[in-house]
């Protein structure tokens, strides 16, 4: 039975005055407005059933099945999907995110420097990294969890330390959002994230290395890298050739994983997807995209992530530091993070070429993620950081691009699981799926800002205790008012 027929029979079973199936619910939200994350407008006086973690049904509050279970009244509040990041870089045992850690600045005087380039992708730390890593890990996984993400894709990073994380997280170990990763990169010696992947330089040579890689650390989704650099204040850098790329990703396909690229161009970007790759990491931020090729990304429906913020993010500090007094952001960090921020980050950012060059091209990146939405083609929220509020701010750049915010919910949950392969059981509010929620006290079709404005979190149908989140800045009091 289809999820919607199921719908259909449940309602009119109620309204007929039968008796319901023999129901019972963990959870019934009831009398909530929904917005389901398929894009189909919101919906008023709706109640959603839980059950061991999974949607029961979706009907009008007037049709609700007589089942038992706990009982929460959302009346004047909103119900969206859990909100998905595909594109993180976990805080860990490297100090930051490995590249540009919001609050965290390598060259801070006295910062003890990080470890030398690992080589084919083996990185060594020590036992106290790796302890202090994963405290530091746990405590980014809560600021996903307080912002409403859900799941999180992990793009690459120390494969011990989030393939670790990730273990404990499916074992229900530790608080955090879903966790799918990548662990090493894969791709061509000297190429982009090179010193982090497994570098695969010859083929059929390299098989075995690949598929040792895959067998080992079964990512979620493998990432490969196309890009030369040469933009911005970047070198040149040797480019992963198109033919082994797409032996690559044939291999990675045949093994039944997905596969997501590093391009940042409308060039690399088009010769990825015609390799075969399933998904595009970034969005095209080197200049301005052709009519033809929004017409492409919706024809070919080919994911794409946003990431816009960790470009923005720069400017908008030394500029806008008073956005670090949003409460998210007062949870999500520590104290002495914010403090350096202010008084260390802020005046090295304002010296850089890479800040103001990356102010002007974010608005170019903003429209070409306007042109792809509205060609039919499919965009994600992704952040390329390892903080919960950023992902809040990916919205917030997707409204001011003109994109509407109830448009911006499903581009925030299906079209992230529809990045990460994983539509059928996650990214939107349906009979069937697991049940992954955030309830609102304010209307996000209205404004995504009031997407902020959260009364609780639910993961795979449990209520987050938020004041037991490990979060940075300090425990907060549960926000749920339920009545």
């Amino acid at each position: 039975m289809t999820k919607t027929k199921f719908k259909c029979l449940l309602a009119a079973t109620a309204l007929a005055g039968l008796a319901a199936p023999a129901l019972a619910e963990d959870i019934v939200i009831r009398n909530v407005t929904l917005i389901d994350g398929t894009g189909q407008p919101k919906q008023q006086n709706m109640s959603v059933g839980v059950d061991k973690g999974r949607i029961t049904f979706v009907v009008p509050t007037s049709a609700e099945p007589q089942v038992s279970g706990r009982r929460i009244d959302g009346s004047g509040k909103y119900l969206v999907p859990g909100f998905m990041d595909v594109h993180i870089h976990l805080k860990g045992p490297r100090g930051g995110d490995g590249r540009r850690m919001v609050g965290v600045d390598p060259k801070k005087p006295g910062a003890t420097p990080p470890p030398p380039p690992p080589q084919d992708g083996e990185q060594s730390y020590t036992a106290a990294q790796m302890a202090a890593g994963h405290e530091a890990g746990l405590g980014a996984l809560a600021t996903y969890l307080y912002s409403g993400v859900t799941t999180v894709y992990d793009a690459g990073n120390n494969p011990d330390h989030i393939l670790g994380l990730r273990a404990e997280e499916r074992a229900g170990k530790i608080l955090a959002p879903r966790i799918l990763a990548t662990g090493n990169l894969v791709t061509y010696p000297g190429s982009h994230g090179s010193g982090h992947a497994i570098p695969i330089a010859n083929w059929p040579q390299d098989k075995e290395k690949l598929d040792k890689y895959l067998t080992e650390q079964k990512p979620d989704v493998v990432k490969l890298t196309l890009d030369e650099h040469g933009w911005g204040t970047r070198p040149l850098i040797s480019l992963l050739p198109l033919d082994l790329m797409q032996e690559i990703i044939l291999e990675v396909n045949r093994h039944g994983i997905r596969t997501t690229a590093h391009t940042s161009s409308e060039l690399r970007a088009t010769e990825a997807i015609f390799a075969g790759i399933d998904s595009l990491a970034h969005p095209v931020i080197q200049g301005p995209i052709t009519d033809d090729f929004a017409k492409l990304m919706g024809a070919k429906k080919t994911p794409m992530a946003t990431t816009l913020t960790i470009g923005e993010g720069y400017s908008r500090l030394v500029e806008h530091p008073d956005f670090l007094d949003q409460p998210l952001y007062q949870a999500s960090m520590t104290a002495q993070e914010i403090s350096d921020l202010r008084t260390v980050t802020l005046p090295q950012w304002k010296e850089r070429g890479w800040t103001w060059w990356m102010k002007l091209m974010t608005p170019v990146a903003q429209e070409n993620m306007r042109k792809i939405h509205a060609a039919g083609g499919i965009i994600a929220i992704a952040t390329d950081q390892t903080l919960g509020p950023a992902v809040h701010r990916e919205m917030e750049l997707l409204q001011a691009a003109g994109i509407p915010a109830a448009e911006i919910i499903e581009i925030a949950t299906l079209n992230g699981a529809r990045h990460l392969g994983r539509e059928k059981d996650l990214g939107s509010i349906e009979p069937g799926k697991i049940a992954d929620a955030v309830l609102l006290n304010s209307d996000p079709t209205i404004d995504i800002n009031n997407a902020k404005d959260i009364n609780f979190v639910m993961k795979q149908g449990v209520l987050i205790d938020e004041d037991k989140l490990p979060l940075p800045g300090g425990k907060r009091p549960l926000r749920r008012s339920e009545r």
